[in-house]
């Protein structure tokens, strides 16, 4: 997995963001047996910068915690059989890796949540590359079995990272 952050904040978090964001995204490639090389771009900025995004892209004019830009079409939720014609526009031939898709990520949101939900930045940090990853995988919380499932997914990520609300 090729997996390129950018922090346009200028603020570094107090522990290793990259490197837990790079791991949380392998991860919920291995549990999707995804069985190619991809390529995923993350983008840490701040709060205006994502109401900008959210309203440009969403149309709601409100700062969010993270958005996901998919750059593959599923036709189930983490199921990587898609026709090669699906594929191939995708497809970095310098680098031979499918863009997967972008994420962008709120710093300020990151520590909000954290005390909000009384863990750690660290532990929020991977909840949102995972939550932005499985986007870009084909699931969504559109419905209520959705959200389950997605929630599901979630937490097992993070549980066999060792990565728990107490983390």
């Amino acid at each position: 997995m090729i997996f390129c952050v950018e922090n346009e904040t200028g603020e570094d978090f107090s522990f290793d963001a990259e490197g837990l964001a790079r791991e949380v995204a392998q991860r919920v490639l291995e549990d999707a047996d995804c069985p190619f090389e991809t390529q995923v771009h993350l983008l840490i900025v701040g709060a205006e910068e994502i109401r900008r995004l959210n309203d440009a892209h969403r149309g709601r004019d409100a700062v969010t915690d993270v958005l996901s830009f998919p750059g593959l079409e599923f036709e189930a939720p983490g199921v990587f059989s898609m026709p090669e014609e699906a594929l191939s526009i995708n497809l970095d031939p310098e680098s031979g890796a499918y863009w997967l898709g972008d994420i962008v990520i709120c710093k300020e949101a990151v520590g909000e949540q954290a005390a909000r939900y009384g863990h750690s930045e660290r532990r929020e940090l991977a909840f949102l590359v995972a939550h932005a990853m499985l986007h870009l995988t084909g699931y969504d919380h559109e419905t209520e079995e959705e959200e389950e499932v997605m929630t599901g997914k979630q937490e097992e990520i993070l549980s066999a990272l060792g990565i728990t609300r107490d983390a």
